[in-house]
């Protein structure tokens, strides 16, 4: 019996294409009957999902989709999973479902996939992404690792996943750790070990959530009318090994003594440990007053981490959660 795999399909560059000057979205189906039946290697169903543009995706829809993503896997017994979006955000998208994943991370195959040419252009990228994407969802190799971007035949892990060339189709990097995986021949073929598992998710995620890039002479005015407005957590994208100006940390300190966690990235890569760990004193003062290290995360990924760990209630749950080693 052939695999059962779910596709999601949004509206994308994936699903773009024109009839004369006139723009058209291909349907899921559309999409499937595009490729040839020998690429197809499960049994799909497919549910349409009414999005915009991914640059534009509200925290709402990206809820929507992790959760139905894993929905299928645990209560309507699919094998797998594939979620055909906009290329902007879905390493976010793809972070937040496997944050949410839970045992269906160990039961199938959530797969992301996306597309920087449109179907109409040459050499598109988008069919062939998808065939390998059902390929990869389909296959019991991928069980346990999560949920993955597949695109130009590699499988990268979500954590890692960062989209570095708007332009080509080798547009995603794990750097610097290397593809989980490859599809061949509509086959996985493992490359190397997963991420661990992140911890579990303890209530609702927070879609509230604030992002911010530091630069020299920010002010810390910005963060309290940020507070002000309702956000629920600010993450700093500081620069360095997550340093931020001195000007925010009165701001800092404020926000955690009034509940509201502050999660500091940085916009370099940097090690997987607490803010007071690292080399700079800077680093460990702004700890001191209550920031919380994104781990190692990007900003963007550490926003998504932040909604998810708002659901622990508290600073003190957030910090928790951060602190916990995956």
């Amino acid at each position: 019996m052939a695999p059962r795999v779910l596709l999601l399909a949004t509206n994308d560059t994936l699903a773009q294409t024109r009839r004369g000057d006139t723009p058209v979205i291909a349907t899921g189906a559309e999409l499937l009957a595009g490729l040839p039946a020998q690429h197809l290697h499960a049994d799909m169903t497919v549910e349409d999902v009414l999005t915009g543009p991914s640059w534009d995706i509200s925290p709402t829809t990206m809820l929507a989709l992790a959760r139905r993503a894993r929905s299928a896997v645990t209560d309507d017994g699919f094998d797998g999973v594939v979620v055909a979006h906009g290329a902007d955000t879905v390493e976010e998208t793809a972070f937040l479902a496997d944050l949410l994943a839970g045992p269906a991370a160990h039961r199938g195959g959530i797969v992301f996939t996306s597309a920087v040419r449109r179907l109409d252009e040459l050499s598109a990228d988008g069919p062939r992404n998808l065939a390998c994407a059902i390929a990869a969802a389909a296959d019991p190799r991928l069980r346990g690792a999560g949920v993955v971007l597949c695109a130009n035949d590699e499988l990268h892990a979500a954590r890692w996943v960062t989209m570095v060339d708007a332009t080509g189709v080798a547009a995603f990097s794990s750097a610097p750790f290397p593809p989980v995986g490859r599809v061949v021949g509509g086959r996985v073929e493992p490359w190397g070990a997963a991420p661990p598992r992140p911890p579990a998710a303890g209530g609702e995620p927070e879609a509230d959530v604030a992002l911010v890039k530091t630069y020299p002479g920010i002010e810390g005015a910005l963060l309290h009318a940020l507070a002000d407005a309702g956000a629920r957590g600010v993450v700093l994208e500081g620069t360095g090994a997550a340093n931020v100006p001195v000007s925010l940390f009165t701001a800092i300190g404020e926000l955690t003594e009034w509940g509201i966690p502050v999660v500091v990235a940085s916009r370099c890569r940097t090690r997987d440990v607490p803010l007071a760990d690292l080399r700079c004193g800077v680093d460990a003062l702004a700890a001191s007053i209550g920031a919380i290290s994104a781990r190692g995360l990007p900003a963007a990924k550490a926003r998504v981490a932040l909604m998810v760990a708002l659901g622990a209630g508290d600073v003190a749950g957030v910090r928790a959660w951060f602190d916990d080693r995956w």
